[in-house]
């Protein structure tokens, strides 16, 4: 059976419940009850540590602060959607945007609790199911997480279980360590400019598709489109691959000036997907589940040998 760890405390006085599966090179450790979400996916070997994903540190335990964590699952849409609003099928949905948070970003996941279904050693099976309130319909989520080989593999699953067709989004919000001016090597076909309020204004084609990304020398909070599906963020000492499947065809890079982290997060649908017209579907990943239906992808984070500077 996997390992059930004590977090450092919580603001309501009961600890944050971590539980560490491992493997023969990699351990990761889940906290369920801060939104599904890893509180670290590291290599150890003697006494050298690796951490692929930008570990959380107690601060964030004790909140229970799933923005202070190393990734958290994106259900039932990806990034923001305008002032929390937006027209179905007819039918009018206002999510409970605030002043704080007045896009009502990543949806519901990473902000509520996950059940723990199964653990082995190193595999684990979370689930979110949501009843209908401002989001008038009833699904569940899933995430299966595993390690083998060092390799950390997270599938995602999303299954309408209203009577009535659901648009949806989802993905992945991992956060990465910033030391050493790390690169991003990937391909894209376009990239959404955004406005003031970090929203889609225009679909920009001419990007270079191959051209990699300095994290230190850029301040990115956009969408890419066109994504392959594959990249590999490099170290001067280490190199992570990352590899998702379809429809997780868009990566958000967000690349904060004089944070200590990035981000290159795979999603299924562009910021503001559900208020683009059905003609810009297409362009947006805007997608429905029908009653009853499912839809699942898995993305799988392989760290490389150790890899010295020339």
């Amino acid at each position: 059976m996997a390992d059930m760890k004590p977090g450092s405390g919580s603001k309501d006085g009961h600890a944050t419940k971590l539980i560490e599966l491992r493997d023969a090179f990699a351990s990761v450790a889940i906290a369920p009850e801060v939104g599904g979400s890893l509180s670290w996916f590291r290599w150890t070997a003697g006494d050298k540590v690796i951490d692929w994903l930008r570990p959380a540190d107690a601060t964030a335990l004790v909140a229970r602060d799933p923005a202070g964590m190393a990734c958290f699952p994106l259900v039932p849409f990806s990034n923001r959607v305008r002032g929390g609003r937006f027209e179905f099928e007819g039918q009018s949905v206002q999510l409970p945007a605030t002043k704080q948070d007045p896009h009502f970003e990543h949806g519901h996941g990473w902000r509520q609790p996950w059940t723990l279904v199964s653990c082995e050693a190193s595999s684990a099976t979370l689930r979110y199911r949501h009843e209908p309130d401002q989001w008038p319909w009833r699904y569940e989520a899933r995430q299966e997480i595993s390690l083998s080989g060092g390799t950390l593999e997270v599938r995602l699953s999303l299954l309408n279980l209203a009577q009535t067709p659901m648009p949806f989004g989802f993905g992945f919000h991992p956060f990465f360590p910033a030391d050493g001016a790390p690169r991003i090597e990937t391909e894209v076909a376009a990239m959404w400019e955004v406005d003031a309020e970090v929203l889609p204004v225009r679909l920009l084609r001419r990007v270079d598709r191959g051209q990699p990304i300095n994290v230190a020398g850029s301040n990115l909070d956009n969408v890419f489109s066109g994504w392959s599906r594959r990249a590999h963020l490099v170290w001067p000492d280490r190199r992570l691959e990352i590899e998702a499947d379809a429809p997780l065809d868009f990566l958000v890079i967000y690349t904060p000036a004089g944070e200590s982290y990035f981000c290159a997060e795979p999603v299924s649908n562009a910021t503001d997907a559900f208020n683009f017209s059905p003609e810009q579907w297409d362009e947006t990943g805007h997608r429905v589940l029908e009653a009853g239906e499912g839809c699942s992808a898995t993305v799988r984070f392989t760290p490389h040998a150790i890899v010295q500077a020339s």
